[in-house]
């Protein structure tokens, strides 16, 4: 997966450029997720991997299959991502463009599984801290997890804050067996 991210980064960051040059960010978010979402599928996959079909024609299909916002730039973006037999690395291109995007407008989604459903308040208050302490724009998605027993816990990218009975009685038990 480090080996797909080193190949897309490149190719996200030019789609950036170009998408940032053209004030068109969320056309582009919105073409390269959708396409990184069709290829990541297993029969497009494998059609993408087919050598008998030419590469420009791989293009056109995702193309197609996008439809909405698809500018001239966007278009040579695919073409050159064919040429180069890239087109395999846009899951790869979009998660980085998204990545890109998210850190430029200071956003974050987040994950909170809580062990008991959180009302609109909790949700709120849990985002305003959040986006305090992260000093980004929060967009929380909350979801239910019984086996936490009590307590949450907060995904976003790379961090995960586990404040959940389960996790604590986890850590209890690994430093009672060492």
């Amino acid at each position: 997966m480090a080996e797909l991210r080193t190949l897309a980064r490149p190719y996200a960051k030019a789609a950036f450029a170009a998408a940032q040059e053209h004030a068109q960010l969320a056309e582009w978010s919105k073409v390269l997720t959708i396409a990184g979402q069709v290829t990541a599928n297993e029969e497009i996959r494998q059609l993408l991997a087919n050598p008998t079909l030419e590469e420009q024609k791989k293009a056109e299909l995702i193309l197609e299959i996008v439809e909405d916002g698809v500018t001239e730039q966007v278009r040579n973006f695919f073409a050159v991502l064919a040429e180069n037999r890239r087109l395999a690395l846009l899951p790869e291109i979009a998660a980085l463009f998204n990545m890109y995007r998210a850190d430029l407008e200071r956003t974050v989604d987040i994950e909170v599984t809580a062990a008991f459903e959180l009302t609109e308040e909790q949700q709120q208050k849990l985002a305003q801290a959040l986006s305090k302490k992260l000093d980004r724009q929060v967009s929380l998605a909350a979801s239910l997890d019984k086996s936490l027993i009590g307590g949450v816990v907060i995904r976003t990218g790379d961090l995960v804050i586990d404040a959940s009975v389960r996790g604590k009685l986890n850590k209890l038990a690994d430093a009672l067996g060492s």
